[in-house]
């Protein structure tokens, strides 16, 4: 039996928002003009709004964005703003979906990929 057709499971999707460190909230208000949030806490506090089941920001090492020729590293005191950041959130496609179609002004600068999950054990009762 495939994990959508399980009696009384969602279907979990993960939805991964990619960016540059640097990327900034877009201007939608006047705060915005004045001090322009991180793209990444922005989107996080949107999405505990609109009450997204899961959500973490990866703190990322190491790596490169589409379209990027070098590889960028994390530094001790800098980080380079190409630096790629990934904010990841769990719940059913369709919240999803709506969170995209909602905020999709501020997600110009990202990479946006929806993947389906297999949810093993939801409540810790041991694995099969």
């Amino acid at each position: 039996m495939t994990p959508d057709l399980q009696a009384g499971k969602r279907k979990i999707m993960v939805l991964r928002l990619y960016f540059p460190h640097a990327a900034r909230v877009a201007h939608s208000r006047l705060w915005h003009h004045l001090s322009r949030p991180s793209l990444a806490n922005h989107l996080l506090h949107l999405a505990k709004k609109d009450g997204v089941d899961q959500a973490l920001v990866h703190l990322v090492d190491a790596g490169y964005l589409h379209g990027d020729t070098r590889i960028r590293h994390r530094h001790v005191e800098h980080s380079h703003r190409n630096l790629p950041q990934c904010l990841e959130l769990i719940d059913t496609e369709a919240t999803l979906r709506a969170f995209c179609k909602t905020h999709r002004h501020q997600l110009a600068l990202a990479r946006v990929l929806l993947l389906p999950c297999e949810v093993i054990d939801d409540h810790g009762l041991g694995l099969d």
